[in-house]
């Protein structure tokens, strides 16, 4: 990739009621270009920025009239970026689980090593629910099986993309729309040759009278993620076994947690 770096980061959000007003302006406070996607929002958080974007010439707002998901959201986002000069993206959920403060840290990773992609690897703190933090075992167990061990945590959204790869691989697959987007990207892009550097990041779970939220349906999303890992296994067989294997990239390097 030639030519400067412009990372942006970018937030979807799906009716995230007061958080997304705290969340973006955290990110404000450390890094000055941010783009959010309002995926079709019907809370009143489609106006929640109203008084920070004429204060913010770097804050930019996209609209979508209905609500497609997380994956779609954030592709939105990714294409906007891209035809407003950006050649990185950096995503965050705007429910205040992810550390705004580390944000910094990961935009000088990614311009370091501008080619790969910067993934967050989660630092649970004591407030993490025992339950999520057990459930994606089963998830990153079968990544790190498909991607040769390069892809340490494949649930977490905090990450910076390379732009090219990111809109090459999206584009090219009519999946990645909903919430089976962070894994599948991540191990999508690393079979078209984009390193991983895993970094670790603290995660903070909030809790409903903290204005917590979650849209995860357990019934309809699991089965989602379940159709996506066996499309995956069952490509990441058709590569080991019928002569059409690329060398998978491992990390570039692995940050650990301490």
């Amino acid at each position: 990739m030639s030519g400067a770096f412009r990372c942006i980061v970018l937030i979807p959000s799906y009716n995230s009621g007061e958080l997304l007003h705290r969340t973006v302006a955290e990110v404000l406070t450390v890094w000055p270009e941010v783009v959010v996607v309002s995926d079709g929002s019907q809370d009143g958080s489609q106006h929640a920025l109203d008084d920070l974007l004429p204060h913010h010439a770097g804050l930019h707002l996209v609209r979508l009239q209905r609500n497609g998901g997380k994956g779609r959201a954030v592709l939105y986002g990714a294409q906007w970026a891209a035809q407003a000069g950006f050649t990185h993206i950096l995503t965050m959920d705007a429910d205040g689980q992810h550390p705004a403060r580390s944000l910094p840290e990961f935009m000088a990773e990614s311009r370091q090593n501008p080619q790969a992609m910067i993934l967050g690897k989660p630092v649970f703190g004591p407030d993490a629910p025992a339950l999520r933090v057990w459930g994606r075992k089963l998830s990153n167990g079968l990544v790190w099986l498909e991607t040769a061990g390069a892809v340490k945590d494949c649930l977490f959204g905090f990450r910076v993309y390379p732009l090219p790869p990111f809109l090459q691989a999206m584009q090219k697959s009519r999946f990645m729309r909903g919430f089976d987007f962070d894994p599948e990207i991540a191990v999508r892009l690393v079979w078209i040759g984009v390193a991983a550097v895993n970094k670790p990041a603290p995660v903070q779970y909030l809790e409903k009278s903290d204005g917590g939220i979650s849209h995860f349906q357990y019934g309809r999303d699991n089965a989602r993620l379940t159709f996506m890992h066996i499309r995956l296994f069952l490509t990441w067989l058709w590569r080991m076994f019928c002569g059409k294997r690329k060398p998978f990239l491992s990390t570039k390097h692995d940050q650990n947690c301490g």
